[in-house]
Order: structure tokens, then sequence, then C-alpha cells
């Protein structure tokens, strides 16, 4: 199963964005689709997380009140809404599926291309 992001782009401060996270098969109700971040040259940031049978979500405490992350589990398709987007969240996002919840990038698999997200000033 590979899982693919898009729908990154440049928006202004405040503003939103909905990323969508495709897999290319089944992903059982076992599975967490997590979501990171990078900057060049730093490591991979742990975003927030969707189990995918419940549906419980996990947020890293800086995106916290301002993203949230769903799935439309027949479409085997997860979203990251980002709202009051600030220039720290600028990166390249990732999505990628897990057997447990975890912080850590290693934990995780079938990463895919990322999707750049700018965040203006």
């Amino acid at each position: 199963v590979q899982l693919q992001a898009s729908g990154g782009g440049l928006v202004q401060a405040g503003g939103s964005l909905r990323l969508s996270c495709s897999a290319s098969g089944r992903l059982y109700s076992s599975a967490i689709m997590g979501w990171f971040r990078q900057v060049p040259g730093t490591d991979r940031e742990f975003v927030a997380a969707i189990r995918w049978g419940t549906g419980k979500t996990y947020y890293a405490d800086s995106v916290k009140g301002r993203f949230t992350v769903s799935r439309e589990s027949a479409e085997y398709t997860g979203y990251l809404q980002m709202n009051s987007l600030r220039p720290e969240d600028t990166a390249v996002y990732y999505c990628a599926r897990g057997t447990s919840y975890d912080t850590d990038s290693r934990a995780y698999t079938n990463w895919g291309k990322g999707t750049l997200v700018t965040v203006s000033s």
C-alpha cells in the first residue's frame, strides 16, 4: 500500500489548506495514518495521526486546535485540515502508515512523496 499526500500550496498567514492522503490499497482498521512535516535540514516532525478503524485522533501540541485530521474509510483517503496557518507551518507534508500510534517517523512505512505547504507572512 502506497500513501500519497497532495493539496499543498501557497497561502497567507491565517489562511487554510486541506491536504489529502490517498492510499493505493486497503487500510485495515488497526492501521494508523500519520501526518508528518519536514523542513530541509531537519528531521521529520510528527503533526497528527488517526486510527483508521475507530477514528481516534492524535495531535502535536504545535497544531492542536488548528489542524484536524479525518478519514473517509470507504475511499481509503485521509485528510488534514489546516486552519490559522502560520509561517512556521511551512514544510513538506507527508503521510504514512503505521501499525500503532507513535510520534517517531521510524515507526511508519509506505511513505509517498510529500506536498509542499508554504505560508507567507
